[in-house]
């Protein structure tokens, strides 16, 4: 298992809960919060790029 380091949780509300986390070889990380052994993995840059489409409401469809 990487060595990741975890911020702290982002939550819409009680329920939806995730964290973010990156570790030293420049990967980045998403998880559940309370299931950070349950991660999905990308480039710090793809994650960035998710982020980015998603603030501009590239995925309100899948809402």
């Amino acid at each position: 298992m990487p060595d990741i380091t975890w911020e702290a949780p982002f939550c819409q509300d009680a329920s939806n809960c995730f964290r973010f986390g990156t570790d030293s070889d420049g990967n980045a990380y998403i998880a559940v919060d309370g299931e950070e052994d349950r991660y999905l993995t990308d480039s710090v840059a793809a994650l960035r790029a998710l982020i980015r489409d998603i603030k501009a409401g590239k995925a309100d469809h899948l809402l």
